[in-house]
């Protein structure tokens, strides 16, 4: 008798704290520390800078976008990618069948 009660003030106890979690939630939504609010304003002013570069780097300078253009033909020139293929496109491939023979040949 005393378990029931005490899983019942459990279950109860679980309840509330989901609810309030629930409410905090939204409330906790707005920065109040103000080192907070400064990462979140970070966080969206890169956001509009990225939609804007259209997926290039952000910020970046001309020697930055040197050192990415170098390291990525490196990447191509290793990985085989030299003849001016695409590296982003995922690679096609083409098996054709082999050339079989006869399968009784009487050589004798």
């Amino acid at each position: 008798m005393l378990t029931n009660q005490i899983q019942q003030a459990v279950r109860m106890m679980g309840a509330q704290a989901r609810r309030n979690y629930g409410v905090t939630a939204v409330v906790m939504s707005k920065a109040t520390d103000p080192i907070q609010q400064l990462f979140v304003n970070k966080l969206r002013d890169y956001a509009t800078k990225s939609k804007s570069a259209g997926g290039k780097l952000v910020d970046a300078s001309p020697e930055i976008e040197r050192e990415l253009k170098q390291e990525l033909d490196k990447l191509a020139k290793t990985y085989g990618g030299d003849g001016g293929a695409d590296m982003t496109a995922f690679p096609s491939f083409k098996f054709e069948e082999p050339k079989l023979g006869p399968i009784n040949s009487s050589s004798s």
